[in-house]
């Protein structure tokens, strides 16, 4: 299993990136893919992921109405389109899925989207993501 993203810079606040996470190894209709940032000082958190099943979509209640995760299965790739980038969208950024498909990739709890950060087995390599103000 690989996955490599790529897509990161630095963009002025309000400005826009698309990142990119081209994947290899296992079956993407079948295996919960997302992505996930971690911010110097702060744990490793999820901010897009979407469920291998109908392709359910879930957002970082941060970045909902400004990211949006997609898949082109024929190209074996993830995209991340981020628009109106705030500061506090700086970090590393990575992709990464599960290793037994089990085509989910969080779970609703009392109406709150918890990220399974830690049941992700495979990750790429981060993309830095830096918002200038």
């Amino acid at each position: 299993v690989q996955l490599q993203a790529s897509g990161g810079g630095t963009v002025h606040s309000g400005g826009s990136l698309r990142l990119s996470c081209r994947t290899s190894g296992f079956a993407m209709d079948t295996h919960a893919i997302g992505w996930f940032r971690q911010a110097p000082g702060k744990e490793r958190e999820g901010v897009s992921c979407m469920d291998s099943h109908y392709g359910a979509t879930y957002y970082a209640d941060s970045v909902k109405g400004r990211f949006t995760i997609s898949r082109d299965n024929l190209e074996r790739t993830v995209y991340l389109q981020m628009d109106n980038l705030k500061p506090e969208d700086t970090a590393v950024y990575y992709c990464a899925t599960e290793g037994p498909p089990r085509g989910k990739c969080g779970s609703t709890s009392s109406g709150s989207f918890r990220f399974y950060v830690y049941q992700m087995d495979y990750w790429g390599k981060g993309t830095q993501v830096t918002v200038s103000s």
